[in-house]
């Protein structure tokens, strides 16, 4: 039997600004998304039974057809015209459910990664995004990781200069929050305050970390925020950790501070565990 294991990596937004709905019912973006250390383990292997078999660390996640992992194995097969000898994937969680980080979709383009090796069939990133992108506009992303601007639904992605070393430390609080609900509050109080991308994307350039920092924006942590104060306290106190930046995280609850060393953020990380069960400490990838 063939087998491959992947680390399906979580994201982070820099800056996250929503310019508008289509009739689709997708929304227009702009921002600056980030990979960084926190990881799934999505193990593939072709077992031979002729059918799709899911498994999951965490009992409560679906195991069946709903789980976007399964799916992306079932558009896999489609896209690539080959039948499927049997799948078999297994998923060990460690990004947080719900949390704003991409975890579903990461999973699911570690699924497609890994089929496109296991079978030779060398699609390449153009299409294997292609395949991503019915499933989830986020999956383009978490394909091909790094650094980047993404803008029309999230799809349309131009690599940008990595970013200069750091750390993370994320907080994800005891609550999820429904995505959907988010990008409604969005859309009926339009924001006044926005990201300053294109200076996200001058500090990029230069390698500046102050100035990446300094710009880190979310326009839906008004929105989350809002809602639970909650979000506004842990930004509040990964500052007074030493944090050069903080921020919300897609449409949340995860938020996270960003540092220069990680001997500062292992201190952070020390003095907010008791506080915040969820918390992780990973480097900027």
């Amino acid at each position: 039997m063939k087998e491959l294991t992947l680390e399906a990596n979580a994201k982070v937004n820099f800056t996250l600004d929503v310019l508008g709905k289509l009739p689709n019912g997708y929304h227009t973006v702009r921002m600056v998304m980030q990979a960084v250390s926190l990881h799934d383990d999505v193990t593939v292997q072709l077992d031979g039974s002729g059918k799709i078999s899911l498994r999951c660390s965490l009992p409560y996640l679906p195991s069946d057809q709903s789980n976007l992992a399964w799916r992306a194995a079932e558009a896999f097969y489609a896209a690539a015209g080959i039948p499927n000898p049997g799948t078999a994937i297994v998923i060990h969680k460690r990004i947080p459910v719900a949390a704003g980080l991409a975890g579903g979709s990461t999973d699911a383009a570690a699924v497609l990664r890994a089929l496109d090796t296991l079978h030779g069939t060398g699609l390449g990133d153009e299409a294997l995004c292609k395949i991503g992108l019915r499933l989830g506009a986020d999956i383009p992303f978490c394909l091909l990781g790094g650094t980047m601007l993404a803008e029309g639904i999230g799809e349309q992605l131009t690599r940008l200069p990595a970013c200069p070393e750091a750390w993370a430390v994320l907080i994800k609080p005891p609550f999820s929050v429904s995505t959907a609900a988010i990008y409604a509050a969005v859309d009926a109080h339009q924001p006044t305050a926005r990201p300053d991308t294109d200076g996200m994307l001058r500090a990029l350039a230069c390698g500046d970390l102050s100035g990446i920092c300094q710009r880190l924006y979310n326009v839906m942590e008004a929105v989350t925020g809002a809602r639970h104060r909650q979000i506004g306290e842990i930004r509040g106190r990964l500052l007074d950790c030493g944090a050069l930046g903080a921020v919300m995280s897609g449409s949340g609850p995860t938020t996270y501070g960003l540092f220069a060393g990680r001997e500062q953020a292992e201190s952070a990380l020390e003095a907010l565990r008791p506080d915040y069960p969820e918390i992780f400490l990973c480097k900027i990838l």
